[in-house]
């Protein structure tokens, strides 16, 4: 099946075509697409444009989402600290929400049923809605059932139906990946309970600008989202953004709490705080975005001439990390003929090539086996683990060289 993609012409959001070209980065294949065959891949813009009506940061270019989800690999379990989070997000949660016991909670992209493990533990009622056949059938076997499934306004119907209303439907890392964003809402709003939420979590536009997280733009990110342009869409749809928790996972993220409108909670006021905050950060302009680049442009040239130099000494270098984020890196930095090999902790990664470039992905253990002269942290916000795992490596006089989000050699 080869993979294809098709073009927006309007906004994810309000639908307007009043839309500006933002960032360029460089086209790429799917981000998370590691083979274990080499084979040709193609590649897609990664172009970030921003709606100048609703002040939303999007991708226009879509890759259809059986390509990227029906045999996803990616689990939650593989992410540093992911799994202690969603323990925590769902203490807070029912802490905030106060549902009665064994209520239905449902989580859409629920992947290996992490987060909903936590509510079963609490005495909820559980339902995972993910399209990825193998990781459903996993979390099924392992307790959670999961539905095989994309969320629709059908399977909506058909899950209130069999089930009843829900009293908190969640959906974390994944509206961002999701590009009939109409459906989504009306599939919410069909499965809530009169004083139900919707809690998402999501990647912060605010957050990716200031630390720097430009590799989080891959053609599975097709939405940046931030709180204006969050509070007006689900307006539209007659739901209503409530409250909102900044959270640190993603190099920066927002919980999103989103209620039937007129329902029974109040506005919190840190939506007007973070509206303001905003608003002073110029989110909804492309001067920002200019600014943005700008910063992403430095940080390449200083990475490139400290590589460049090492290969012209004859000195070998490795990659640490191999997850989607390292193919947008290592695209737009242009690393791909200045990289040996990559290194991850995953075992499902391990063995594979990356997306297009088909750079081999070995075991850490390699970094003592092969003793790089130099390893480039591609999982730039994780280094400081990685380097205490890996202190034996520096001993050795091994260098770690981090990227992001600024040049620093250790």
């Amino acid at each position: 099946m080869s993979v294809q993609a098709t073009r927006r012409n309007d906004c994810r959001l309000c639908h307007s075509r009043n839309l500006e070209l933002v960032l360029k980065l460089t086209p790429t294949p799917l981000a998370d697409s590691y083979l274990r065959v080499k084979e040709v891949q193609p590649v897609f813009p990664l172009d970030l444009y921003l709606c100048r009506d609703c002040g939303f940061a999007q991708l226009l270019d879509v890759v259809q989402p059986q390509h990227i989800y029906l045999d996803y690999i990616y689990e939650t379990v593989s992410s540093l600290g992911l799994v202690e989070h969603f323990a925590n997000y769902a203490a807070e949660v029912l802490g905030r929400i106060k549902p009665p016991p064994g209520a239905l909670v449902i989580d859409v992209g629920s992947n290996d049923g992490t987060l909903l493990k936590s509510y079963q533990k609490r005495g909820m009622k559980v339902l995972g809605v993910d399209p990825a056949r193998e990781i459903a059938a996993r979390a099924t076997a392992a307790g959670v059932e999961t539905l095989a499934e994309f969320l629709t306004v059908p399977v909506a119907r058909r899950i209130r139906q069999e089930r009843g209303p829900a009293a908190i439907v969640s959906a974390n890392n994944v509206i961002a990946n999701i590009d009939d964003l109409d459906e989504i809402a009306a599939a919410i709003r069909e499965l809530l309970a009169p004083d139900g939420v919707f809690v998402f979590e999501s990647y912060y536009l605010g957050d990716l600008v200031q630390n720097m997280v430009f590799d989080f733009i891959y053609h599975e990110h097709i939405s940046s989202f931030a709180v204006k342009p969050v509070a007006l869409f689900f307006q539209r749809h007659g739901l209503e953004l409530v409250d909102v928790l900044r959270v640190p996972t993603k190099g920066g993220s927002l919980r999103y709490t989103i209620q039937l409108a007129g329902g029974p909670r109040k506005t919190a006021p840190i939506i007007g705080e973070l509206l303001a905050l905003e608003a002073q950060q110029g989110l909804d302009q492309p001067e920002m975005f200019r600014a943005f680049n700008a910063r992403i442009e430095r940080a390449k040239a200083d990475t490139l001439a400290v590589l460049q130099q090492l290969k012209a000494e004859g000195k070998s270098v490795a990659g640490y990390g191999a997850s989607a984020t390292t193919t947008t890196l290592v695209y737009h930095f242009g690393m791909g003929g200045l990289i040996d090999y990559l290194v991850d902790d995953y075992p499902a990664k391990q063995g594979t090539f990356s997306p297009g470039l088909h750079l081999p992905v070995l075991p850490s253990e390699a970094l003592y086996e092969r003793r790089p002269d130099a390893v480039v942290v591609m999982a730039w916000r994780y280094y400081e683990p990685i380097m205490r795992r890996h202190q034996k490596y520096s001993a050795q006089g091994g260098k770690f060289i981090v990227p992001m989000p600024e040049l620093i050699i250790l």
